[in-house]
């Protein structure tokens, strides 16, 4: 049975009568990128500024605007969002936590705030991975997934 989707069209599924349930979801993904990135980006000598406070500021943003972004995602209550990264020789992970207490799950907010982190960096590194054809041979986004979900 489909629960969005009736003989009268499209809706948000109503969830008034399901109880607030504290929530907790991680995701991750990454961006491979060439290490001379990642080197300008340790020693912040990319052009457009700090990429990586950046992506955090991107990432938290994007979290709390999901339920504009997807249409069926419902608007929550967010009561903690965290966007960190590791930083590897040829690439980079965005690992973005996001807690709530509330009706619905939190997953689809993980995903899009580990995404647009990881858009914002390709953004911001650009100019220093495009090769003389003006094309990203290297640059790739990849792994994007929920690693976590808890439900107390």
């Amino acid at each position: 049975m489909l629960t969005h989707v009736d003989d009268k069209g499209v809706k948000m599924v109503d969830i008034s009568k399901k109880e607030d349930v504290e929530r907790i979801c991680v995701a991750e993904g990454y961006i491979k990128l060439k290490p001379e990135t990642i080197k300008l980006i340790k020693e912040q000598k990319i052009k457009k500024g700090n990429v990586l406070t950046t992506a955090q500021i991107a990432g938290i943003l994007a979290v709390k605007k999901t339920y504009e972004l997807i249409p069926m995602c419902h608007p929550l209550p967010i009561t903690s969002v965290n966007v960190d990264f590791e930083v590897f020789e040829d690439k980079i992970k965005a690992i973005c936590s996001v807690k709530t207490t509330y009706k619905t799950g939190i997953e689809m907010e993980a995903l899009t705030g580990v995404s647009i982190a990881l858009l914002t960096i390709w953004d911001m590194v650009k100019s220093a991975e495009k090769d003389e054809d003006g094309q990203y041979k290297t640059a790739e986004i990849f792994g994007i997934r929920v690693v976590e979900k808890i439900k107390k």
